[in-house]
């Protein structure tokens, strides 16, 4: 069997298995996760053993020491694995749930009901554990799962993926709801792209270059975000130290992930009293500023901002700084800059901070927190398959119920229509 007839079985089986576990019950959902949990830490040798090769290919073939750090697994990565299978088992099943019910004036009982999307492919790269955060986050909102991993990650890969569909056969639920494409030939890719009669949405995980790049190919309804191109302004009312604490903690506490900060803005007003002490702390973290010539004209000796500067998702410790007249004009940067991420101001002024909210429209939008906030986890989402700038169908981060969609029930007892 070639490889574009086997990822077509594969979406067929997928397909059929989305139908039998959408009628799966939360308590059979939640044993399987559970499951799946001692499975992991059980058969830990072999994951960590398969994990070893792919990380001795990686250095061999001069990968960055960034990529074999998110490739590489350890015993306390396969305990946080397993805890995060536990804590999504724990989450309230979303499917069935009825959001709203309203009487038409005939008597007729409308409400709406959420239900599973059906299959989603997932196409990511570098870190083994997206296969256990999305096939636990699919199984539990009743999605079939389609994964497709980076070619550097295939026996990592493969290896949990077993795990996880042994404990699936031993359960009441459809075998195929999880499966793993298993070769690393870019026409795999290209034939589950094309197969939108059997997959209801692609989530790519990845840089912008893979994300672009499904997005040009795909047939099917893709969920993206480009870049995090995430930006604080700081309002004339700041409290300066709580201001220097957040920006500090945006920026620098894990500057290659993309809900950190990558432009700060702030007020002239404050400027002259808030830039020396923040860009204190920020070098202390050992950031690297570049600004505007406002922002030079108080922090002398740093370097000059660009053009492309203000486009940049650095995901390194490198900070763009602006001075602006105003609240509008921060808001008119984000507009123009921003890549509809996460913003946040951090001011004293109710009616800023309300303007803020309203006028941004990033799919996160803060008040005097760090933009490393915008997470499924900090949010109260239990866990998250990703982060969308596109607004249809879910906007920020994507949990148990942006995998599903809701249908209409409706209740009568005899009425037609006239």
């Amino acid at each position: 069997m070639d490889i574009s007839t086997r990822v077509k079985k594969i979406a067929a089986d997928a397909l059929a298995a989305s139908r039998d576990l959408s009628r799966g019950s939360a308590n059979e959902k939640n044993a399987v996760l559970e499951r799946m949990a001692e499975e992991l830490l059980r058969r830990r040798d072999r994951i960590l053993s398969e994990n070893q090769r792919d990380v001795a290919a990686a250095r061999k073939k001069g990968l960055s020491a960034a990529m074999i750090d998110r490739l590489t697994l350890q015993d306390a990565t396969l305990q946080a694995m397993a805890r995060g299978l536990r804590e999504v088992a724990a989450l309230p099943d979303p499917v069935g749930k009825v959001t709203s019910m309203w009487r038409r004036p005939n008597g007729l009982l409308v409400g709406r009901m959420r239900i599973p999307l059906g299959v989603i492919g997932i196409i990511y790269e570098s870190r083994p554990n997206v296969t256990v955060d999305a096939s636990a986050l699919c199984l539990k909102s009743g999605n079939a799962v389609i994964l497709r991993g980076g070619s550097e990650a295939i026996h990592s890969n493969l290896a949990i993926a077993s795990v996880l569909q042994e404990a699936l056969r031993e359960s009441p639920l459809p075998d195929h709801a999880i499966q793993v494409i298993p070769f690393t030939d870019r026409e795999a890719v290209s034939t589950l792209l094309s197969l939108d009669e059997q997959i209801d949405l692609i989530i790519p995980r990845g840089g912008e270059e893979l994300i672009r790049a499904v997005v040009s190919q795909s047939k099917i309804p893709v969920i993206k975000h480009y870049k995090g191109v995430c930006h604080i302004f700081v309002d004339a009312s700041a409290d300066i130290d709580m201001a220097v604490r957040i920006c500090a903690n945006a920026k620098a506490q894990r500057p290659g992930v993309c809900n950190a900060m990558e432009t700060l803005l702030v007020h002239a007003d404050i400027a002259g009293a808030f830039l020396p002490k923040a860009a204190e702390k920020l070098q202390q973290d050992g950031v690297r500023l570049k600004g505007c010539a406002a922002a030079r004209k108080i922090l002398q000796g740093i370097e000059a901002a660009t053009e492309e500067d203000w486009h940049a998702e650095y995901l390194d410790l490198i900070l763009a700084v602006r001075v602006v007249a105003s609240i509008d004009e921060a808001i008119a940067h984000i507009e123009k800059y921003g890549s509809l991420h996460t913003e946040s101001i951090l001011t004293k002024d109710y009616t800023n901070a309300q303007r803020f909210l309203n006028e941004v429209n990033s799919s996160t939008v803060l008040v005097n927190a760090s933009t490393r906030f915008s997470d499924g986890f900090e949010l109260g989402l239990g866990a998250e398959i990703g982060i969308s700038t596109t607004k249809l169908h879910a906007y920020g981060p994507m949990g148990l119920e942006e995998l599903t969609t809701s249908k209409f029930i409706i209740y009568g007892d005899g009425q037609v229509r006239t």
